[in-house]
Formats: structure tokens, sequence, C-alpha cells
């Protein structure tokens, strides 16, 4: 059975405003690259521009370099917010079947332990890697809601955290630990 032929459901407005805070926030942690990559680009085209001296033509390439860096560390503090958000325009699957956890092989060094979503035929139907070797090695019947993207967000009913109910705007202190 494909992906394609499953019952799915879209995002909730709910979900996608969690995913369009973590992506503001982590944009406006990139700003300070991008900012910094525009002054270096005045440094640089000010330099020549203005005073074309030796200075200038040995320090322009080492600012065209600090522009590159900081461009490109923008990106990569991009890439996974934006896939995040791209993968909310795909569907949520909504799975009678099982969930079955493993223990990574000892030579895996991609993960210590998997979760995968099985079909009523016990058919993977996407497996996610996992942080925690802590974990039940078995498989057993449940109602799953998961995407290709993020993994498994839902068991019979119940979150799994994957995508928390609630995140602060732009993310500052989702990382903190609660107060009590």
């Amino acid at each position: 059975m494909e992906k394609l032929l499953l019952p799915r459901r879209a995002w909730t407005t709910a979900e996608r405003r969690v995913v369009w805070r973590g992506f503001f926030g982590r944009l406006f942690i990139a700003i300070e690259p991008i900012i910094l990559s525009l002054v270096f680009i005045g440094l640089a085209v000010g330099m020549v521009l203005v005073r074309p001296h030796q200075e200038a033509l040995v320090l322009s390439p080492i600012f065209a370099c600090a522009v590159l860096a900081f461009a490109v560390y923008a990106v990569l503090l991009m890439v996974e917010p934006v896939r995040a958000l791209l993968h909310t325009f795909s569907p949520i699957y909504v799975v009678d079947g099982y969930v079955r956890y493993r223990k990574s092989h000892p030579h895996d060094r991609r993960a210590l332990a998997y979760v995968a979503v099985l079909d009523e035929t016990r058919r993977v139907l996407g497996e996610w890697p996992l942080d925690t070797d802590r974990i039940p090695d078995h498989i057993r019947p449940a109602l799953i809601e998961f995407s290709s993207y993020g993994g498994v967000h839902r068991l019979d009913g119940k979150s799994t955290g994957v995508l928390p109910a609630e995140l602060p705007p732009l993310g500052i202190g989702a990382t903190s630990p609660p107060r009590t």
C-alpha cells in the first residue's frame, strides 16, 4: 500500500501556526548574518570605489570571503525551517495499524533507536530515528497520525511531542524547561 492510498488529513491552523512561529524565530536569528554580509559588502565596495589604494585591493577579497561566509551561514540556518514549512502543505496520514520501536544495530551511527509506522499487514510505511535508546522493543497496535517529514505526530490521539501544541512567539524560550 502506497502512502497515496492512505487516509489523510490536512494540517490544522494551530499546527501550521507552530511551524510558522518556528520559521520566524529562526529567520530573526538569520537576520544577523544577513546584516553582517551586507556590512561587509559595503566595506568591500566602499574600499575599492572610494579609496582604491593597495590596502583596499588586499582587504576587499578578505571582506568578500566574510560576505560569502555570513551568507552561507544565513542560508544554512534557514534550510530546515523552510523544509518544515513546505511540508505543512503535504498531508498528515492517519493509519489504524501498528507502531514498531527498535534499537539500532551496534554499527549504526545515525540513531540510537527507530520508530516505524506499519499498516494493518505490518508493512513499513515510514521509519524515523530517535535520539534515545530507552524504548520498548516491540510492536503494538495503534491509531497513528504521521507525516513523511515530521514522523509520528499522534499515537492513539495523544501527541508524541514531535510538534508541540504551542510555541512561544518567535520560539523564544521553547527549549527552556517548564516553570513549576
